[in-house]
């Protein structure tokens, strides 16, 4: 969860937003926002500050003439939110699955995807949508060249990447746009916020018409098109401009958390931390794990005995109740042992996202295509999410792993149960 700055450079903003009665969508802080990302992008790309993440994604679709009857790529180890605003525009999500490295959008799948939709169909789809999942990139070089070989736009949803980079070059700036959020649990927060990475001011300028509900220019309210109320107000905006002074600072601690994981774990059979590959800079906005099918967790026993009535998380929002305890594609029983374990003991931890090709709303009354290798079930079914963000100490660090070491130890089933060379 992020944090405000130590200066409270972001209660000075929200109380100037107030006193000065710019408290709309629109004002000094959310120029200020604006200039500080653009800056920070560090290429030349125009920023427009949103009202989410998903917004963002949902209005760099619409740009690019995304409708009905159309087709969208979109990887499927990911958040709702990268599919979801397919649907709001009336087009298909065409899910591709996971390579092993990044666990992001498999390159090689991709195209066989392209290939086989246009003999399908005789279109070629209207966008891809590649994830930067936990803050890893993917596999950028590949990907661009399949979209450049197919001239297919991109929009990368980089909502968990920002200060991610590739090559030196920060993430969501090389595609045609490129998506950031700043809900309360990311790299810098506004409480709630995203904002769009456009190509060019004139691309900025048809986004921002969009997002304050496509107003024509007359004296009075004319509308030629549907609009959205999608713009960042200028009270949020204040508490993002002094997030900005502490961004470096959140993406510098969370990597070391990472290191930490990585270190503690790399002698630890059974767990394995998911690391960066080559030429990859992750903000490791979290840190992962991924449990050995044949691990034993002390525990485990316990876990799917019974439905979860609530949200796993202090605040992962309003869910739905229900007595169903199962369903088709869950994490293992040791991966569930382990987070009742650490809950038990006040650490939150959560499972990865559950792969878009498997949730039942698109495999039924929404309309999807799937093209899957394996990998993203796989990973779903092994891996857990550990505590990672600015507020998580050294300390809590090593009380973490040494409590995740106690209770497998050895409690493995066909496995040497060594531990030893950790760090931690």
């Amino acid at each position: 969860m992020a944090h405000i700055s130590e200066a409270g450079e972001e209660l000075k903003y929200i109380k100037e937003a107030f006193d000065t009665n710019w408290v709309v969508p629109l004002g000094p802080n959310v120029d200020a926002f604006e200039k500080s990302l653009k800056a920070y992008c560090g290429q030349d790309k125009h920023v427009v500050a949103l009202a989410s993440g998903t917004a963002a994604v949902h209005l760099a679709l619409l740009t690019l003439g995304v409708g009905p009857g159309d087709e969208v790529l979109t990887q499927s180890f990911t958040f709702c939110a990268s599919a979801n605003p397919i649907v709001y525009l009336g087009a298909t999500p065409v899910f591709i699955d996971s390579e092993p490295d990044t666990w992001n959008m498999d390159p090689v799948l991709l195209e066989q995807a392209i290939i086989d939709r246009i003999a399908k169909t005789g279109r070629k789809p209207k966008a891809i949508v590649p994830v930067t999942l936990y803050g890893m990139p993917y596999k950028i070089d590949q990907i661009m060249a399949v979209a450049r070989r197919y001239d297919i736009p991109i929009v990368e949803d980089a909502a968990e990447g920002l200060g991610s980079r590739y090559g030196g070059r920060m993430m969501g700036t090389f595609g045609d746009y490129g998506v950031l959020s700043f809900n309360g649990n990311k790299m810098i927060t506004t409480s709630g916020g995203g904002a769009l990475i456009c190509p060019s001011a004139e691309a900025r300028e048809r986004i921002l018409w969009y997002a304050t509900q496509a107003r024509e220019a007359y004296p009075y309210y004319q509308h030629e098109a549907i609009g959205y109320n999608y713009r960042l107000s200028n009270v949020s905006a204040g508490i993002g401009r002094g997030q900005m002074t502490v961004l470096d600072e959140h993406i510098a601690h969370h990597r070391h958390v990472a290191k930490l994981y990585q270190e503690a774990f790399e002698n630890i059979d059974g767990i394995t931390f998911h690391g960066e590959t080559d030429g990859m800079e992750s903000n490791f906005w979290l840190s992962t794990i991924l449990l050995d099918e044949g691990l034993k967790v002390k525990g485990e026993e316990q876990a799917y005995t019974k439905s979860i009535q609530g949200a796993v998380g202090g605040a992962a929002g309003v869910v739905r109740g229900g007595d169903a305890i199962h369903t088709d594609c869950e994490p293992n029983r040791n991966v569930e042992g382990l987070r009742l374990m650490l809950n038990e003991a006040g650490i939150e931890s959560r499972p990865l996202w559950k792969p878009m090709h498997k949730q039942p709303v698109y495999q039924t009354s929404v309309k999807s295509v799937a093209y899957v290798n394996g990998i993203s079930e796989s990973i779903f079914r092994r891996g857990l999410c550990l505590p990672s963000g600015p507020m998580v100490s050294d300390a809590d660090v090593e009380r973490i792993v040494r409590i995740i070491k106690s209770n497998i130890g050895s409690h493995l089933n066909g496995m040497a149960a060594s531990s030893t060379g950790s760090k931690i």
